[in-house]
């Protein structure tokens, strides 16, 4: 099967939160196979370090990893000016990391609520804002928010990851509309059930392959790729009168 080709992302400077593994991990391969300058950070070292040896040799630019944990934001701000130094103002930040870890709503302490909502919701509202002065002195930029359909599902067990993720709209709808002056468009980007190794080994079982083969509208499964695929084409020129809103890419689930 092949795929489209953006003339328009080569070069570019792209930075990924929670690029290691997963569909972030796609993402980062996506963009340094168009060509672009892309930086990631994550805490997952082992991941993260054969993420970049796998692409080495292979890609124009081999991504620049900087570990990390993003849920300490002098850090997270600290490896966006890291990047910076390297590879100059962002032209496209994708905001990926993310931790649905199951909770019991009733046994939910304030500790454990402002450390997911810190994953799920306040690094991709700091990365924003580390990079929004580098993309406004572009004159442009494009920042893609990943949401879930989780909330959107009303998928239980975890309340606190249902309300952080469902925030992200909000997020992009108000960055948008107060930075588009500025030529940086914000979107959602938001993934149906992907198939990735954390997703397989902890929660596909046979009565998720059932709930996928009932709710799907197209038959087959989800994967990375197929996620990457849409945040290419929302950091690309094709995108650029599109802002403020949700992409999703789940089959027809929701």
């Amino acid at each position: 099967m092949e795929f489209a080709n953006y003339p328009s992302l080569a070069g570019k400077a792209v930075f990924v939160t929670g690029g290691g593994s997963g569909i972030g991990a796609d993402i980062v391969a996506a963009f340094a196979r168009q060509g672009a300058r892309v930086a990631f950070a994550d805490r997952d070292i082992a991941s993260s370090t054969e993420l970049v040896d796998g692409l080495a040799g292979t890609v124009a630019h081999t991504p620049y990893f900087i570990g990390c944990d993003l849920s300490d934001i002098d850090a997270l701000r600290a490896s966006v000016k890291a990047a910076g130094e390297k590879l100059g103002d962002f032209d496209v930040l994708v905001n990926n990391t993310a931790n649905d870890e199951r909770h019991d709503f009733l046994q939910v302490s304030p500790e454990y609520f402002d450390d997911k909502v810190a994953i799920n919701l306040k690094v991709a509202f700091f990365a924003a804002q580390a990079v929004m002065e580098g993309m406004q002195r572009r004159g442009g930029g494009a920042i893609i928010n990943l949401g879930s359909t989780g909330w959107k599902n009303k998928v239980a067990g975890y309340p606190v990851y249902a309300a952080s993720k469902s925030a992200v709209n909000g997020l992009t709808r108000s960055l948008a509309r107060e930075f588009g002056k500025s030529g940086i468009r914000v979107n959602t980007l938001t993934p149906g059930w992907v198939m990735t190794p954390r997703q397989l080994d902890t929660w596909v079982d046979p009565a998720g392959e059932r709930a996928m083969d009932e709710h799907q509208c197209l038959p087959g499964r989800i994967v990375g790729q197929d996620v990457a695929s849409m945040a290419l084409f929302l950091g690309a020129h094709d995108s650029r009168m599109m802002t403020a809103q949700e992409f999703v890419v789940d089959a027809g689930w929701t």
